[in-house]
Formats: C-alpha cells, sequence, structure tokens
C-alpha cells in the first residue's frame, strides 16, 4: 500500500511506521490521520508484526500538533465530528490494538501529537522532546483524548496545570511525571525502542494481547477491570501459547511462541 504522508518500515518481527510531513513538523492533518489507521489495521492484521513502533521523521518533531488549517473555520457540528471521528479511526484504535504500539517520541509532541503519543501503549523519548497541550491558547480544548489520557498518566493536578497553562514540559519532565517511561539521546531512541520490541516479541502474543485488554478496561467507564482480567486470565488456559509457555517452563527450556 503507498502512502503519502508516512513510511512503513519492516523489521522481522517488528515495524516502524513514521509520519513523514517534515516540513509541516510531521502535523496531523486529515489525510495522516486516514494513512495510520490504514497503516496500523494493515499491520495489526499481519500476525508475523508482534511489536508497532511509531515515531516522526527527522530530529526536530514527532507530531507538532494538528493542521490547523483545517478546521480554523469549522462550525460546532463540524468540530464534534472532527474529534468524534479522529477519536474513532486513530486514538481510540491504536489504544485498543491488541499489538503492542511503542511511541518514539523524538522531539517536538503537541496537541494531537502528545494525543497519539498518550495513546500508544508506552513511550521513549529523545531528550530533546518538548511535550504539551497548547489548545487553549487556541480557544479551543483537546478532543483526541488529551484531557483524558493525560490525566490517567500523569496525575489529575500535573494534567490540569498544562492544558491550563498551555505550557510545554522537557522530557525529564515527563520521565519524572510518568508520561514517557525512558529518556535517550536522539540516536538512541529506536534503537533503546527495538531493544525493548525484541524482549516483547520472545513473550505470547495471545497473552500480550489478553494482558492490554485487561489494562484498558481499568480505563473504561462502566466497565469492571478485575472482572476482565479474570476473564481473560481463565480464557488463557485454553489456549497454545499457555501450553507452549507452561510446557516449556517444566521442560527448563525457552518456549516457542
Amino acid at each position: 500500500m503507498n502512502f503519502e504522508n508516512i513510511l512503513i518500515a519492516q523489521n522481522e518481527n517488528s515495524a516502524t511506521i513514521t509520519i513523514n510531513r517534515p516540513t509541516k513538523l510531521n502535523a496531523l492533518n486529515k489525510n495522516t490521520i486516514s494513512e495510520l489507521h490504514e497503516a496500523f489495521k494493515l499491520l495489526e492484521n499481519d500476525k508475523t508484526v508482534k511489536v508497532i513502533i511509531i515515531t516522526g521523521s527527522g530530529e526536530k518533531a514527532f507530531v507538532a500538533g494538528a493542521d490547523i488549517s483545517e478546521f480554523a473555520d469549522f462550525s460546532v457540528e463540524e468540530g464534534t465530528e472532527l474529534a468524534r471521528k479522529g477519536q474513532q479511526i486513530l486514538f481510540d484504535f491504536v489504544q485498543n490494538l491488541s499489538t503492542p504500539v511503542i511511541a518514539a517520541v523524538n522531539g517536538f509532541a503537541l496537541g494531537g501529537g502528545l494525543e497519539l503519543a498518550m495513546a500508544a501503549h508506552f513511550r521513549v523519548a529523545s531528550s530533546n522532546a518538548k511535550m504539551g497541550l497548547p489548545e487553549v491558547s487556541l480557544g479551543v480544548i483537546p478532543g483526541y483524548g488529551g484531557t483524558q489520557r493525560l490525566p490517567q498518566l500523569v496525575g489529575k493536578g500535573k494534567a490540569m496545570e498544562m492544558i491550563m497553562t498551555a505550557a510545554m514540559i522537557s522530557a525529564e519532565e515527563a520521565k519524572q511525571y510518568g508520561l514517557v517511561n525512558y529518556v535517550v539521546e536522539q540516536d538512541e531512541l529506536l534503537p533503546l525502542c527495538e531493544k525493548l520490541a525484541g524482549k516483547i516479541i520472545r513473550n505470547s502474543s495471545v497473552a500480550i494481547s489478553a494482558a492490554i485488554k485487561a489494562v484498558n478496561a481499568n480505563y473504561t467507564n462502566c466497565i469492571n477491570g478485575y472482572s476482565v482480567e479474570i476473564e481473560q486470565f481463565g480464557v488463557s488456559f485454553g489456549t497454545d501459547d499457555f501450553k507452549e509457555g507452561t510446557t516449556a517452563f517444566l521442560e527448563k527450556r525457552k518456549p516457542n511462541f
């Protein structure tokens, strides 16, 4: 599949999606969001791909926000639909993907860029990365899940401060607040993400998918996360991976998932 705004590279059991709009600091426009949806769907359906890394081209920006020129004259109805459709086809879609997604934040992650990074299952940042939700400075609020995911990751008070001040935080601050897991130099970013991907790949993709469902359930309204954990734990007992994993353990060998 040919894309205009993104690149896909596969390496054995992992794949890297690169948002490739360097002249726009990889800003998310309507077409890029649609292409990202198609790319994630394509890789989700490829059973050889066990981990997906998402990053931006160049060294300045992961995604420096949404393409404001596309919606500056939108009506209330159009703005509502913009957020609803974006959440459905990309941000919620990524969060609920059964394939693990690592965000390699290689520079500015602002507005929709930070929201995309937060939709990934976890984040690694380069030391020059800056993160923030500056939407209130434009007279609007985060619309792609930012008001929900940021408090889940950094706590309500810090999230309120970041949203209300529209201020950016450094990569080290993001690590301190639990927004990113690691901070490394730019040239170490993708190698570390690939190293983490390698550790994930050695484990059961079936079990990881079940774990993603259980963890996400805790952040879904009207769903008891403990009940989902019990259900997914039980389902695991009926899988070939459970049989292989336990057999390999008892036979003192590495499992072949």
